[in-house]
């Protein structure tokens, strides 16, 4: 074989074996704690070289640069050109030198920023786009094979690194993502949800990276090898870390790591390697472990879903709900929300429909009077982040689509294309840039077949032209149109017929705004709920409607019960027991002002569960006319903080959700802060945190805090990169009983430990928290510290501990 053989090509028939650890054998060969890995490129490129070249011999098709933090953030634009050029230069070089004569390819490597995206950090996904971006480039520039973007924690944070390789080069471009003990990315997204917005954006091969040993991450590369239609990566780490005479070793032989990846391998997994803890000697183990097995040849999944920055919705195994509220048409109260820029407005009613059943939110704001391009943009953004159901993005205007596909954190459904070709001129080519489940409209440019045939051929129409910009049949849902009775008697039943057709005859699933076979007549929902019934009868896949309408839930709840879609009919034992409530947020629009004040107590903690900021803030402020600031803290917005806390502990509730609950107490404190002569809202004690030194990624340092700060800490934040006289000095001067250290890199631990030792001699009284992905609870143990943090409520819990001690003395 010879270089020039595609990657893509390669993979169809064979094995691709990834290299190893980088760190951990930079730090035997000297690097020193806080210094930049990347600088080594330059600095001692015989090492970097060396370290590519045995991997090369180890049997590796693939080296990563050594550039998993270089960027324009770490480095400024004259030294990152010239870390990227040494780097390729040095894995050209290893290539060159290696002696074996299997196939071998260079991968930029790209690693994440460092830094939390927005809503839940200070940092914009376009910056982080241009940030990838001007890395990428280079990459290409200097002559790399493919890019490789790996250990990324975030969705939003993959999809802008995604994004930036997609929109700077052509070459293949494989994501890997870093998951938890819980199967769970750090901001809560899924292996589905996960391979859905990556597929559906091109990438090229996908899988998970680092956190943990290859037995750990088995069911999250199960799910991966269950929903993927690409390659699929594992590049695990040689087990759990510990301390040895101030070096990172790792628990896992090469014997046991190659032994486990290969038994993965046989299930399926086309692209291995190792991460932290692993060396040559783990891969030349696994090559030979795995010689022998027969590449499973990837298939076509045929899974129809959308995500969102949790979970994916598959279509199929029955009908899916789509709320259908946030819209302006017909609803006065909206149109008057839109205009005034009322965004609260929009949130609350995204909630209310989440909580009355709906699995997908439809989302239109078109108005003749607003820009509605920046109106979708911020309606999408605000969504989601405080709602974790996937979003339909409804709009006729291409502009204003981009612009909200652009930045949806998933793969939203695309409401819609036509069988017009100047609507498949403009929706298509954003499906397949973005991603997206399209819905598609019978019609064409002569308009509404009466017939159900003929919606079938304009049907098969937009399949072929589909398939021209490479779209799947899998991302297309058909709406067949449902029409009113009222002017067309036959309407309704033509209508059923498409969705029966477009099923059976092409395999595709159908969407319908229900609703529409009603419109002009008395006591609508009687003809809408039974219409739905006979549409769900007739196999639709998903609806439009109406989720605060109790005649359209009886009617699913009963369907899924007699389609034997609802196993020992619990779902629907559980709606009929909220029957005599009905459904309590019918409409936001329908409480009165007494009730408002009744409740306002109990409507604060909720706004602050939910993440409302500007609702929080203005609940808050009715509250101080008659309640004591404090008395608000300790009733209110701490028990709303718990209820979050545990839920987040529990797995129930996710770091995005956290965040906006945090960001809503914190709007919420700054109203009581201004009624207090102090300005301050507690007593806690002080807390000193910090990310070590050389380490610049911040973001769990940065939920710390502001966790920490909303239970009423004094938080005092260092920064990134902060050297251990520093820390120690800032304990002694405020004389802290608690100090969090963060790392994030294995090559920054090191740092860590030389901290602790100084903060035990010169600070002898302060507790020490640590947390970051590197580390666990043994090996915090052997570093010095007094507790190790798995998240940021754990960190709270502890100081809440430790405040509550000084206090009883």
């Amino acid at each position: 074989m010879t270089k020039a053989l595609n990657i893509k090509e390669f993979l169809k028939d064979n094995i691709l074996y990834l290299d190893g650890g980088m760190g951990t054998l930079l730090q035997e060969s000297g690097l020193l704690p806080g210094e930049l890995p990347e600088r080594w490129n330059i600095s001692h490129p015989d090492i970097i070289t060396n370290i590519h070249r045995d991997y090369f011999d180890a049997g590796s098709n693939v080296v990563n640069t050594n550039t998993f933090g270089a960027n324009i953030l770490k480095f400024d634009k004259d030294e990152l050109d010239a870390v990227i050029k040494a780097a390729v230069e040095n894995a050209k070089k290893a290539r060159d030198e290696s002696n074996t004569a299997h196939e071998k390819f260079i991968a930029l490597d790209i690693g994440p920023t460092g830094r939390m995206l927005a809503p839940y950090g200070d940092f914009d996904f376009e910056d982080a786009v241009s940030v990838f971006a001007e890395t990428i480039k280079l990459g290409v520039k200097y002559g790399v094979d493919l890019v490789f973007i790996e250990t990324m924690n975030d969705s939003y944070e993959t999809k802008a690194a995604l994004l930036a390789a997609k929109e700077s080069c052509d070459l293949p471009v494989f994501v890997s993502n870093a998951y938890g003990e819980d199967g769970k990315l750090m901001t809560g997204a899924s292996p589905a949800a996960m391979v859905a917005l990556l597929e559906g954006m091109g990438a090229d091969a996908v899988g998970v990276n680092c956190s943990l040993g290859p037995k750990a991450l088995s069911g999250v590369v199960k799910e991966y090898l269950a929903y993927s239609s690409l390659p699929v990566i594992l590049k695990p780490n040689a087990g759990l870390p510990r301390a040895e005479n101030g070096k990172t070793l790792y628990d896992v032989t090469p014997e046991e790591f190659a032994a486990d990846v290969s038994a993965l391998i046989a299930e399926g997994v086309k692209v291995a390697g190792g991460c932290c803890g692993t060396t040559p000697e783990h891969i030349s183990a696994l090559v030979q472990s795995s010689k022998n097995i027969e590449p499973k040849a990837v298939k076509k999944k045929n899974i129809t879903c959308v995500s969102s920055y949790t979970h994916a919705v598959t279509f199929g195994d029955k009908t899916v709900l789509i709320g259908e509220r946030i819209n302006p048409t017909g609803k006065k109260r909206f149109k008057e929300a839109l205009k005034a820029n009322d965004i609260d407005y929009i949130l609350k009613e995204g909630i209310a429909q989440q909580d009355a059943g709906a699995e997908i939110l439809d989302v239109n704001v078109g108005l003749p009077d607003i820009d509605e391009a920046r109106m979708l943009k911020t309606a999408v953004c605000e969504l989601q982040a405080i709602i974790d159901l996937p979003l339909q993005i409804d709009t006729s205007d291409a502009l204003a689509m981009e612009g909200a596909l652009r930045r949806y954190n998933g793969k939203a459904m695309i409401n819609s294309v036509s069988g017009k070709k100047e609507s498949m001129d403009a929706v298509f080519p954003l499906a397949k840039k973005y991603g997206g489940l399209v819905v598609a409209l019978t019609l064409d440019e002569k308009g509404i077949p009466d017939k159900a045939e003929d919606r079938l051929k304009i049907a098969e129409n937009i399949l072929k032209e589909a398939e021209k910009y490479g779209i799947d049949k899998k991302d297309i849902i058909f709406d067949p149109l449902a029409l009113t009775i009222s002017a067309d008697s036959n309407a309704a039943k033509e209508t059923l017929r498409a969705v029966r057709l477009i099923s059976e005859n092409l395999g595709c699933h159908t969407s319908l705004g229900v609703s529409n076979v009603s419109f002009g007549l008395p006591e609508r929902e009687i003809i809408t709920s039974t219409f739905f019934t006979l549409a769900m009868q007739n196999g639709l896949s998903a609806a439009i409607m109406n989720p605060y309408s109790i005649d359209m839930m009886k009617a699913y709840y009963a369907f899924l019960a007699l389609a034997g879609k609802d196993d020992n009919c619990v779902s629907y034992i559980t709606f009929a027991q909220k029957l005599p409530k009905k459904i309590e947020a019918v409409s936001i629009e329908k409480s009165t002002s007494a009730e408002k004040a009744e409740h306002v107590g109990s409507e604060l903690q909720v706004a602050v569960v939910k993440g409302l900021k500007e609702r929080a803030a203005d609940i808050t402020s009715e509250l101080l006319k008659n309640t004591p600031p404090l008395q608000i803290v300790q009733d209110e917005i701490i028990p709303a903080l718990n209820t979050v806390g545990v839920g987040f502990e529990k797995k129930t509730v996710y770091l995005p959700q956290l965040l906006m609950s945090a960001e809503a107490a914190k709007s919420a404190f700054e109203r009581i802060k201004s009624a207090l002569p102090s300005g301050r809202s507690s007593d806690k004690c002080t807390f000193v945190i910090a990310t070590v030194k050389g380490d610049i990624h911040d973001i769990g340092k940065n939920i710390v805090k502001l966790l920490l700060e909303n239970y009423g800490f004094g938080v005092i934040d260092l920064g990134r990169d902060v050297p251990p006289e520093e820390i120690v000095s800032k304990v002694v001067e405020t004389k802290a009983p608690i100090v969090g250290l963060s790392a994030l890199m294995t090559t920054t631990v090191p740092a860590m430990e030389e901290t602790i030792k100084e903060l035990r001699i010169h600070a002898p009284w302060c507790k020490i928290v640590v947390g970051g992905a590197v580390l666990n609870r043994e090996y915090a143990e052997l570093v010095g510290a007094d507790k190790y943090a798995a998240d940021a409520m754990e960190t709270v819990r502890y100081a809440e501990e430790i405040n509550s001690e000084l206090k009883d003395k």
